[in-house]
């Protein structure tokens, strides 16, 4: 699988946009080649660098096997209308918060997964328990990785 950004490229600056420095909305990401028994998809974003470990940014799943992509500014609510579900954040947010890092360049990592046989979980999850739900159905998995330092 191979996912991808409109925005920014694997390995590069993720606009001011979509980070605390700017209007703190979800990118927009597209996807392709998941398995042909994918039943549907989760989306975690985490950053591996925060001080105190991984810090999560973004917890969606039960996104529909037949997306491709998500658009850009995806609201902050447990549950969209397309029954997307999403959990709680390192905040304790519900939703997408962007890249806010106390110092230095951070890398941020959105993990798409391809799931087989997916459970129907409920929304308001941390990215532990979505990971420990889905752990056995997981069929592939693709990453992006952005970079983010603030400007002072």
């Amino acid at each position: 699988m191979i996912l991808t950004s409109p925005k920014f490229l694997d390995g590069q600056t993720i606009p001011a946009d979509f980070t605390c420095d700017g209007r703190n909305i979800s990118p927009p990401l597209r996807w392709s080649g998941a398995p042909d028994n994918t039943t549907q998809f989760a989306l975690l974003m985490d950053d591996p660098d925060a001080p105190g470990g991984t810090w999560s940014h973004w917890v969606m799943y039960a996104i529909p096997a037949n997306y491709r992509g998500l658009k850009e500014n995806i609201p902050a609510a447990p549950v969209l209308p397309d029954g997307i579900r999403q959990g709680r954040n390192s905040w304790g947010k519900i939703g997408y918060s962007g890249p806010c890092p106390p110092g230095g360049t951070h890398r941020y990592v959105f993990h798409l997964l391809a799931l087989g046989n997916a459970p129907g979980l409920d929304p308001d999850l941390s990215s532990s328990q979505v990971i420990a739900a889905i752990r056995n159905q997981i069929l592939a998995e693709a990453r992006l990785t952005g970079l983010f330092q603030r400007s002072r």
